[in-house]
């Protein structure tokens, strides 16, 4: 009788355990690639060397670009492909944190911030995780402090600080890490920044599975910076990307759940060259607003210019004298050279942004560049327009939405896709909704809509 009961139990345990491996080979997975800074443009340039990626989009949908929000920067828009919703409702405005010191003090960023004070809505990976699917993101921002990633390598300042224990030690018993110290991390350069990212995403992806894995490529975003989109080292910081998508691809096949993953590749946002600097901050020295002290840093500032490339967030920061300092900010900037438009608090809300009164982190005023000229902080010299040199950024974003140049690459394929089509433009707030999708879930705050023409089974 003993021995029937013991049989009968062994029977029933391994039946439930050949179940549990049943239905865990057919579970859906995602994984959301972004390439930083990868234009739309590069994507159809036939002299981008990326076979891995243009080979994923021949199995699936490409995109002729994927529209994003402003501000066109990187944090933004990351926040935007996981929340399905603009910086109007998530607030992150920039990469970090808008402090404000005081009234006639200078504004600064904080880039050290935990997603709960960046962003001020429900994620997809947060969804998730509260329906109990294993989540992961590498290099992936405001993602600090998230108790909603079982795998956090998260895109701040003191990286392997922040890194989840279990994958640091991991990372460090494979060689992928051979100090866990955020000093020798960062004295690394941006190429093996992403080849550490991405060994770290493979190795999550072969042991834990997860349902939803996020991967941020950053290098190609420097060199695009520093050199330009279309230079030759663009090219080949994008050919090291197309390596790295193909690693993963891989290890989705090594970890057998390649035909049950969805993977996206896409970008925060495009790029454009400059040829030509606008320092606003100059401006508003000469005239007053601002002064700088003994090591030309700003140390009072009634008005001051924080720039994002093509675009210039204008704050006031003395209540007592905004209106007179918002109408000499207005006098000085409307209709100087480089500057296409003085945007005003009443024309936020069409551009998907939040208005100061909602969220106190939100400019009194955004300057829009015109095409060929961009944005510096400084408020160094006596020059309003100056000539991009051999040391300075060729290469930028943070333009309006609008702009074209600012449209991302897009390309999904896998589980549920489509194979082998093009469509035209996708919006960057339907990712969010529709990896809830296909993960069998919703995303009731998103503004963005399910990509239906992408599936196989709307």
């Amino acid at each position: 009788m003993i021995i029937r009961k013991t049989l009968f139990i062994l029977t029933v345990g391994l039946s439930l355990l050949i179940a549990g491996l049943c239905r865990g080979a057919d579970e859906p997975h995602v994984v959301l690639i972004t390439i930083d800074g990868f234009p739309a443009y590069m994507f159809w340039d036939p002299k981008t060397p990326i076979p891995r990626i243009r080979e994923l989009a021949a199995e699936g949908v490409a995109s002729e670009g994927l529209r994003i929000c402003n501000p066109t920067v990187t944090w933004p828009n990351h926040t935007t492909l996981v929340t399905g919703v603009s910086a109007a409702k998530h607030w992150v405005l920039f990469n970090g944190v808008l402090l404000r010191a005081g009234p006639g003090l200078p504004v600064k960023i904080d880039d050290k911030c935990d997603k709960a004070e960046l962003v001020s809505v429900n994620t997809i990976f947060d969804v998730l995780h509260e329906h109990g699917y294993r989540t992961a993101a590498i290099d992936w921002p405001c993602t600090l402090k998230s108790d909603a990633l079982e795998d956090n390598f998260p895109d701040v300042p003191d990286h392997l600080l922040h890194t989840t224990p279990r994958l640091r030690q991991e990372l460090m018993a494979e060689g992928i890490l051979t100090n866990e110290t955020d000093a020798s991390f960062e004295a690394l350069g941006g190429t093996q920044h992403d080849e550490i990212w991405t060994k770290a995403a493979c190795l999550v992806l072969q042991r834990r599975k997860p349902h939803l894995l996020l991967l941020h490529l950053l290098n190609t975003d420097g060199v695009h910076h520093r050199y330009g989109p279309q230079s030759p080292p663009s090219y080949r910081a994008l050919g090291l990307a197309d390596g790295f998508v193909g690693q993963v691809l891989d290890a989705l096949k090594a970890a057998g759940i390649r035909q049950n993953t969805t993977v996206f590749v896409t970008a925060d946002h495009g790029f454009a060259r400059a040829t030509n600097i606008l320092q606003p901050n100059v401006l508003l020295r000469q005239h007053g607003l601002l002064e700088l002290g003994t090591n030309n840093q700003i140390t009072k500032a009634r008005a001051q210019v924080v720039p994002e490339g093509g675009s210039g967030m204008v704050y006031l920061t003395n209540p007592e004298t905004r209106a007179a300092d918002r109408q000499k900010a207005l006098e000085l900037f409307s209709g100087k050279e480089g500057i296409a438009e003085v945007i005003q608090p009443n024309q936020y809300a069409a551009l998907g942004l939040p208005s100061p009164k909602e969220n106190p982190a939100m400019a009194d005023l955004v300057l829009a560049a015109r095409d060929g000229y961009a944005f510096s902080g400084s408020a160094e010299g006596d020059e309003f327009v100056v000539p991009v040199g051999p040391y300075v950024n060729r290469g930028y974003h943070g333009y309006l939405a609008s702009n074209s140049n600012m449209n991302a690459a897009f390309i999904v394929a896998g589980r549920g896709i489509k194979r082998g089509i093009k469509i035209g433009f996708a919006e960057n707030v339907d990712l969010a909704p529709t990896i809830a999708h296909l993960l069998g879930q919703k995303l009731a705050q998103a503004d963005g809509k399910v990509l239906k023409k992408v599936l196989l089974s709307p």
